[in-house]
């Protein structure tokens, strides 16, 4: 069972979210510099709880 007490870190620009603050200043940046998002930073977003 998921704990959604745990603090996640969200990117301002395209709304990922992260487990890791890293990870999130990472997207960030990429996203702000490319308008895109980078795959190898989105795998580590984690899963919406919407799919169950």
């Amino acid at each position: 069972m998921k704990d959604n007490s745990q603090k996640l870190y969200e990117c301002p620009e395209c709304h990922l979210k992260y487990k890791d603050k890293e990870w999130a200043e990472k997207c960030e940046i990429w996203c702000r510099k490319n308008h895109s998002c980078n795959l190898e930073i989105t795998a580590q977003a984690e899963k919406s709880g919407e799919d169950g």
